[in-house]
């Protein structure tokens, strides 16, 4: 297969042998996901799904700064404000369902998670067969410090971290490094990027019998235990609280200086998007398939998209003008209403995903 390489295109298409090979080429912005871009993915993945002669599927991001940064939020911003439902719809409608393609691929993909791999990142690269982290991984569902949640199927890796690493993670938009990644279950080996080259050709020119995964197992490392290895004592027993409001309280008793850091933390973040967030990693967790999270997370975005102020307001404060003084609606977790929660979930997009 040749390689259709234009450095102007924002998804470069390669490989050959039977690899496939996609690269996100949005360099200066992580490479952030635009409509256009789900789009292109979605066209060659329809194509190469017929191809006999491509058998494996290779993920990577242009640049040295990251695979994915995200979906582009200053985009979803100009569609909510602009009330362009349509387009906000069909943004988070084809994202999923690439997710979900790519997490149910009859042919294997190898997602390299290098550098920065944060919300719609981790949505192509955290539900792949084969997932790949090296020393320069930074990788995060951070939505509440938009005042959003975590989607792209976010939930459910987070619902199915060990303990209550997942509820940890998803309220504080915490960074992880390779060693918590793998812990975590958002990343399967780690690969030295000093040794991602050497992997790209065995890849392309493995010789039959071997497996994608026997192939990366040659150049994996064992990374440094994780952090969360040590931290598990406080997490867990702060964040298997009841609600917020617990969390905070226990945090907040705890010895731990990174616990007490933690609480103010979650203090200053928007109260809506740490109630409705504990509790869609919790329901992620009982739900039978990455599909059915993907479904309860799509009703999540659009509520939040369409009758909260926080999600545009978190845009603004962080992306647009970068003043990084939110003000939450409401600010106080004393002043959440008893029934926003219930009102998240009980929110009916039409059409609906599935």
């Amino acid at each position: 297969m040749h390689a259709e390489r234009s450095e102007n295109d924002s998804v470069l298409v390669g490989g050959r042998g039977g690899l496939g090979h996609l690269t996100l080429n949005r360099p200066k912005a992580i490479n952030a996901l635009d409509l256009d871009m789900i789009r292109r993915l979605h066209l060659t993945l329809d194509r190469w799904e017929s191809d006999t002669d491509v058998d494996v599927l290779l993920l990577d991001g242009a640049g040295e700064r990251g695979f994915c940064a995200g979906g582009d939020v200053r985009a979803l911003h100009e569609m909510v404000t602009g009330g362009r439902v349509d387009e906000v719809h069909a943004f988070f409608r084809e994202e999923y369902a690439l997710d979900h393609r790519i997490a149910t691929s009859k042919k294997p993909v190898v997602a390299i998670a290098d550098g920065v791999c944060m919300g719609g990142g981790i949505g192509l690269a955290g539900h792949a067969a084969i997932r790949i982290v090296t020393e320069r991984s930074r990788l995060a569902m951070p939505e509440t410090r938009i005042g959003f949640t975590p989607d792209v199927g976010g939930s459910w890796l987070l619902g199915r971290a060990p303990g209550r690493i997942g509820e940890y993670l998803a309220l504080t938009g915490g960074t992880m490094d390779a060693s918590d990644a793998l812990y975590a279950g958002f990343a399967d080996q780690m690969v030295p990027v000093a040794h991602l080259e050497a992997l790209y050709e065995a890849l392309e020119n493995r010789a039959d019998p071997s497996s994608p995964t026997e192939l990366v197992l040659l150049f994996d490392e064992t990374p440094e235990p994780s952090r969360f290895e040590t931290a598990r004592e406080w997490i867990d027993d702060a964040f298997s609280a009841a609600d917020v409001p617990g969390i905070l309280d226990r945090l907040r008793a705890r010895p731990e200086a990174e616990a007490r850091e933690t609480a103010e933390l979650l203090a200053a973040s928007a109260p809506t998007a740490l109630a409705v967030t504990l509790e869609a990693v919790r329901r992620a967790r009982e739900l039978p398939s990455l599909q059915a999270a993907l479904a309860q997370e799509y009703g999540l975005v659009l509520w939040f998209a369409f009758t909260q102020p926080d999600l545009v307001e978190g845009i603004r404060a962080q992306v647009v003008d970068k003043d990084r003084s939110p003000s939450w609606s409401p600010a106080r977790l004393e002043d959440l209403p008893a029934d926003r929660v219930a009102e998240a979930f009980a929110y009916r997009p039409e059409p609906a995903l599935w």
